[in-house]
């Protein structure tokens, strides 16, 4: 069994973008959690990180994209980047069925950013490498 992209949603608020993905994967939790939460595992799939201090109020940096601090840190749990230009990333992988997980996402940026069908592409590449 392989993972699947269960549902994906783009609202806008004014100059406010959020997208939200819920992302079922085969895996425990603990398998999917390295991808979200280590700069080997985000580089694999999504960017790469230049710094990524693992704990709340840590320093992040994503190349390309900026740096910024860890507003929410719960290992397992929750990953949550916000970046200088106030975009926001959340990973929040949770326990789904017997040995599954299925991860909520949400991507909240002013402007312009990335499109809901580039985050579609990302979570395939991550699907693929997980296996």
């Amino acid at each position: 069994m392989t993972g699947s992209i269960e549902q994906g949603t783009s609202q806008t608020h004014g100059n406010t973008h959020i997208l939200h993905f819920l992302v079922k994967f085969p895996h425990p939790m603990e398998g999917v959690w390295p991808a979200l939460s280590t700069p080997e595992g985000l580089g694999a799939w999504w960017t790469a990180v230049d710094v990524l201090e693992p704990r709340l109020g840590g320093t992040v940096a994503l190349r390309g994209l900026g740096a910024g601090q860890v507003t929410a840190w719960d290992v397992d749990r929750i990953a949550e980047y916000t970046l200088d230009d106030g975009a926001r990333v959340r990973f929040h992988p949770e326990p789904d069925g017997g040995h599954g997980s299925a991860l909520r996402f949400s991507h909240e940026f002013r402007g312009e950013g990335d499109s809901e069908q580039d985050w579609r592409d990302r979570f395939e590449r991550l699907i693929g490498r997980l296996g």
